[in-house]
């Protein structure tokens, strides 16, 4: 046994435990300072949340020493039980926990609170590496890719039925695991093309061309410019291209001199009479070519165009009134400035009135004045910009930035699809936190609740963050380990 120990000592990642270790402390110092108040007497109170965190820091480091003294065969070999287990806490989540702000995502269990989707991110990181480490496993094939697919969705939905979305969309971290494994960059496209829709159909929705609502035109000519340019990535065609492009500008030119002088011109008519001779010239050349290359391009342009004319319908009917508002906040269709901006506009403030350098520690205003919501949970990246100023922000990010680096390079370098799959899973996770919640912060994204790791406050959080770090951590300790 001490054998073992000694090697686990010696193959573990200590760059990924320093790093860990300054990034968990920081948060500890920035909760404190957001939830000051000016009678405060010391950091390590456990009357104050900065000395709760404390308490919860050190069962943290508790869980990730028991973590690698664990077989790493058990991860691996009761993934598919931890899954369904997880799968079954999440929809009796549903129905037994107590609503909190409108959200039945949390579990009282006497003095303690635990939101299980939080868990639920590691659990599925090792779901999807025992799949794709299954016999004969082969990406590619559509029915595995539904297999995984599926596997994320699950929790998705319940989490969701929670009423947590913010939680649910960090689920979709996974798709970079995906494309990692070998899924087709069309999808990330397709991805991206889908959030650019939605962007510009919300946004331009309610202003007019004409006759025309402004936002279905444009998005139906972003259409047409995305099959233009996947022909030419597919043909190879330059001259192909360039008169595809060019025939579309002239006929924009045409019908908007038509619109301008002579009569109004439905300009989601001529956008929809653009696509469908894109989607004739594709299916000529696939019965010429056979090539499924261009079925793929037809599938893409008549799934883009009912995706287009869904983003109403979807916005009005299916989103809450609040998160319309975000949405709406953030594209810089509504100020609100005391109602659902108010959050945005005072952690800018606050990030603002750093400077280069900040207030300095314990002196920021905006935040021992509780100007700012949420400002040592979800918002805590303003209490550190107002504080320590653009040089602690950079940094912050710098920290996130090296430890998500040395784990993809951890994960490269296994010999296990499991132990990498797992890796690229949790290096994806922490990379879509940050995203979301700096972007968040400063006003870039609709504010959805997704906390900033190690540094915002709550035990669940914390803990399941640790514990994804963690597994990977002893999984690739493995990789040297020698029993005696």
């Amino acid at each position: 046994m001490r054998s073992r120990e000694v090697n686990i000592l010696k193959s573990i990642d200590w760059w990924i435990v320093i790093i860990y270790t300054i990034l968990v402390f920081a948060g500890w110092v920035s909760i404190y300072a957001a939830s000051y108040n000016f009678d405060d007497s010391s950091i390590f109170d456990m009357a104050n949340r900065s000395g709760k965190q404390l308490m919860w820091i050190g069962l943290a480091f508790l869980l990730g020493g028991i973590i690698m003294l664990v077989e790493t065969r058990i991860f691996e070999s009761y993934a598919p039980l931890f899954y369904f287990l997880m799968i079954g806490v999440l929809a009796v989540t549903i129905v037994i926990a107590p609503d909190i702000k409108g959200s039945r995502s949390w579990l009282v269990l006497g003095p303690v609170s635990i939101q299980p989707a939080e868990f639920g991110k590691f659990v599925t990181a090792l779901m999807l590496g025992w799949l794709f480490n299954s016999y004969n496993f082969n990406f590619t094939k559509p029915r595995n890719f539904i297999k995984a697919a599926a596997i994320v969705l699950l929790p998705i939905v319940l989490i969701i039925l929670q009423r947590e979305t913010g939680s649910a969309l960090v689920y979709f971290a996974f798709i970079f695991v995906f494309y990692r494994e070998g899924m087709s960059g069309l999808v990330m496209i397709a991805g991206l093309c889908a959030i650019l829709f939605f962007v510009i159909g919300v946004k331009f929705g309610n202003e007019m061309i004409g006759s025309t609502e402004l936002g279905a035109a444009l998005v139906l000519q972003l259409i047409m410019l995305v099959t233009i340019g996947m022909n030419f990535f597919f043909t190879k065609s330059v001259k192909s291209g360039w008169i595809q492009l060019g025939i579309m500008l002239l006929l924009d030119i045409v019908f908007y001199i038509i619109n301008s002088y002579i009569m109004v011109v439905n300009f989601v008519f001529v956008g929809m009479t653009l696509c469908g001779i894109a989607v004739i010239y594709c299916y000529v050349n696939f019965l010429r070519t056979r090539s499924f290359k261009y079925l793929t391009i037809i599938i893409f342009t008549v799934a883009s165009i009912l995706f287009s004319f869904s983003v109403d319908y979807a916005f009005d009917n299916i989103l809450e009134p609040h998160q319309q508002t975000r949405i709406e906040v953030s594209l810089g269709m509504k100020d609100d400035l005391k109602g659902a901006g108010y959050n945005v506009n005072q952690a800018k403030i606050a990030i603002g009135s750093g400077g280069l350098f900040g207030k300095g520690f314990l002196n920021g205003t905006q935040t021992k004045l509780k100007y700012v919501p949420e400002q040592d949970t979800d918002f805590i990246f303003c209490t550190i910009g107002e504080e320590e100023g653009f040089i602690g922000t950079t940094l912050v990010i710098v920290m996130f930035f090296v430890l998500i680096a040395r784990l993809i390079f951890l994960a490269e370098r296994q010999r296990s699809v499991f132990v990498r799959v797992y890796g690229y899973s949790v290096a994806s996770i922490f990379f879509f936190h940050l995203l979301v919640n700096v972007g968040m912060v400063i006003g870039l994204l609709p504010v959805i609740g997704i906390p900033l790791p190690f540094f915002s406050y709550g035990g669940s959080g914390l803990w399941s963050f640790s514990i994804l770090l963690f597994i990977f951590l002893r999984l690739d300790a493995s990789r040297m380990e020698t029993y005696s």
